[in-house]
C-alpha cells in the first residue's frame, strides 16, 4: 500500500494498454497520466526543480516561471505548490482552459499571451517575455524546458528503462516530439543499451521541429514553431507526421472503447498506427508513450463540432497560422 507525503512520489509507471481490442491494432500503449499532475510532465518537471534546488537556483524568495501549453505547467504548479514554491506559468490561447483552472487551483499565476512572434510563433512570443521577465528582476528563475538537460535526463533514467523491463524483445518504440525531451532520454537509453530498438517520433503536421513547413495547430502538447534545442536527430529512426484531424479521430475512438486519452497521445496513437501499416506491424512488438488523460480536452478534442466551430476569440493561433 503506497502512502506518501509529497505529490512527486506516486506515479504509476507499469501501466500498459493492448490496443489490439480497441482499435485492432498491434501496440501497446505506456500509460504516463496516472500522477497527481496528470502527466508525463510530472518526470522532467521532477527533474528539473530538484537540480535547481540542489545547485542553489531556488532560494527563498525565488519565483519559478516557464513557457508551457499546459502540461508541464501544471506539473510544475503542484511541485512548486507542495514544496513552497512560487510559480508563474506563460502560455498562450491554446492552452486548454482546464489546464489554467488546474494551475490556478495550485496557487499558481498564469499570464496569457496573445500575440504571436513574428518567426517564432506563439513559442517565440511566450519565451520572449520569460526572457525579458528574468532580465528584469532576478528573483525569477527560468528552469527553460527547451535546453534543460534534466529534461531529457529523467526519461532516461526512468521511463526508457521501465519499458525495457516490461517488454524485453521490443522492436519499435513510438514517442511524441515536443520539446523532445522524452523522446531524445528514451532514445539515447536504447542507443546505448538496445541499439535494435527502433525509435521512431511522432510529430503535428504544422510543426517546424524536423524541417516541415510551419503552419496552424490547434491542440497543444507535440510540435513547435521554434526548432528544439535538445533534439538530435542521430538518435531518431524514423519520423510520422499527423494531422490534428487524425489526432480527434483516434481520440474519440478510443473514447468509444473506455479510454479517454488527451490530444498528445491520439497523435502519437495514430502514427504509429500509420507506421506500423506500411511495416508489417503484426510482426512486431510496438511501445507507443502516451503522455496525458483526456480530462483536460472536454471543452476541444471531445466537444461536438470542434475544431469547425471554433471562434476567433477561442483560438487566435490557429486563425493566426503561427502555433
Amino acid at each position: 500500500m503506497p502512502v506518501i507525503s509529497d505529490p512527486a512520489q506516486f506515479n504509476e509507471e507499469d501501466l500498459y494498454v493492448d490496443l489490439r481490442a480497441a482499435l485492432g491494432l498491434p501496440l501497446y500503449l505506456k500509460c504516463e497520466g496516472f500522477n497527481f499532475a496528470g502527466s508525463v510532465k510530472l518526470k522532467a518537471a521532477a527533474e528539473m526543480v530538484d537540480a535547481a534546488e540542489r545547485e542553489g537556483r531556488l532560494r527563498p524568495g525565488s519565483v519559478l516561471v516557464e513557457s508551457s501549453s499546459g502540461n508541464l505547467g501544471v506539473a510544475l504548479g503542484m511541485i512548486a505548490a507542495s514544496r513552497g514554491h512560487r510559480f508563474l506559468c506563460v502560455t498562450d490561447a491554446r492552452c486548454n482552459r482546464a489546464s489554467v483552472r488546474l494551475m490556478e487551483a495550485l496557487g499558481s499565476h498564469v499570464h496569457m499571451i496573445d500575440e504571436p512572434d513574428l518567426h517564432g510563433g506563439f513559442l517565440g512570443a511566450r519565451i520572449a517575455y520569460v526572457r525579458a521577465l528574468c532580465a528584469a528582476d532576478e528573483r525569477y528563475v527560468w528552469l527553460n524546458q527547451y535546453t534543460n538537460q534534466g529534461n531529457w535526463r529523467a526519461h532516461f533514467r526512468t521511463t526508457a528503462p521501465a519499458i525495457a523491463r516490461s517488454f524485453p524483445d521490443l522492436d519499435v518504440l513510438f514517442v511524441g516530439a515536443g520539446t523532445t525531451g522524452t523522446l531524445m532520454g528514451c532514445a539515447r537509453w536504447f542507443w546505448q543499451w538496445r541499439r535494435r530498438v527502433r525509435v521512431v517520433a511522432v510529430d503535428s503536421v504544422g510543426s517546424v521541429t524536423f524541417g516541415a513547413a510551419p503552419g496552424p495547430r490547434m491542440i497543444p502538447g507535440l510540435g513547435t514553431s521554434v526548432p528544439p534545442p535538445l533534439l538530435d536527430e542521430s538518435y531518431v529512426d524514423d519520423v510520422v507526421h499527423v494531422e490534428e484531424t487524425d489526432t480527434v479521430r483516434v481520440c474519440r475512438l478510443l473514447a468509444q472503447r473506455g479510454f479517454l486519452f488527451g490530444g498528445s497521445t491520439g497523435t502519437v496513437v495514430s502514427g504509429a498506427g500509420q507506421w506500423l501499416a506500411r511495416h508489417s506491424g503484426r510482426d512486431l512488438t510496438a511501445v507507443a508513450i502516451a503522455p496525458d488523460l483526456g480530462e483536460r480536452y472536454l471543452d476541444t478534442v471531445y466537444r461536438e463540432g470542434w475544431p469547425t466551430d471554433v471562434t476567433e476569440a477561442e483560438v487566435p493561433a490557429a486563425l493566426a497560422g503561427l502555433a
